[in-house]
């Protein structure tokens, strides 16, 4: 798979709970006609567009939310983030297939990637909550294991990530609580990488490493499917 190719997430290759995490359990009994079909007949079904590169579309900032009570939340998270030392460095937009696209990022102790998450959609009850993600990448992979994600969220992550990360889902957990549970997650594997910088271009590589290990593994599985003719949003 080329760098830079937008491609299509194969819907016949995916698990029913990638599905049911891509869709919600409506949406991915809606389709499921459609994904037996193509699964009976051996095909391909192609389904939402991503990009084989990791992208981050800069915002101006200002006071996000999409209702007051996340409004709240992201400002909870970004004082708690702070509090435990956090470097923000801007609000971005991914153009990525999950619904979640809005990403306020943050460095957190030179070598944690902090994106706070949430979707400016008010009538998707499903992204609704606000949440953190940590991402450390590891000085060595003896482990088997490339990088260590904390997520504060009970979602399911779609499609599945390689199996080079070591993923972890504390729900409902604040920031103080998951940087204390992520150190412990990479200490298992040793001891994680310095960001290259300290600005949002460290942040956006350390994001980019991430990506390319689930293409690879997302390819090996079936799951994507060349589309050049797009522009690499995603549907």
């Amino acid at each position: 798979m080329l760098a830079g190719v937008s491609v299509r997430l194969n819907l016949a290759a995916l698990t029913p709970e990638e599905l049911a995490a891509l869709f919600g359990e409506d949406g991915a009994q809606l389709r499921l006609p459609e994904v037996s079909r193509a699964r009976l007949e051996q095909r391909a079904l192609a389904g939402p567009v991503l990009n084989t590169t990791f992208e981050a579309q800069p915002l101006e900032d200002r006071s996000w939310g999409a209702t007051p009570e996340q409004s709240r939340a992201l400002g909870s998270h970004d004082a708690q983030l702070r509090a435990c030392g956090a470097t923000p460095l801007g609000v971005f937009y991914l153009p990525l297939v999950s619904e979640v696209r809005h990403a306020r990022a943050y460095l957190l102790e030179s070598d944690i990637a902090v994106s706070l998450r949430w979707s400016e959609t008010p009538e998707s009850s499903r992204t609704a909550v606000a949440y953190l993600e940590f991402l450390s990448l590891l000085r060595d992979r003896a482990s088997g294991s490339a990088c260590v994600l904390s997520i504060s969220n009970s979602r399911a992550v779609t499609p599945a990530p390689s199996e080079e990360v070591d993923l972890h889902q504390h729900p409902g957990a604040g920031a103080e609580e998951l940087l204390a549970a992520h150190r412990q997650h990479v200490l298992r594997h040793g001891r994680a990488q310095r960001l290259m910088t300290t600005d949002a271009n460290g942040w956006m590589r350390t994001w980019q490493t991430l990506h390319t290990l689930n293409v690879a593994a997302w390819a090996r599985r079936g799951l994507l499917l060349e589309d050049p003719g797009t522009t690499g949003t995603a549907g």
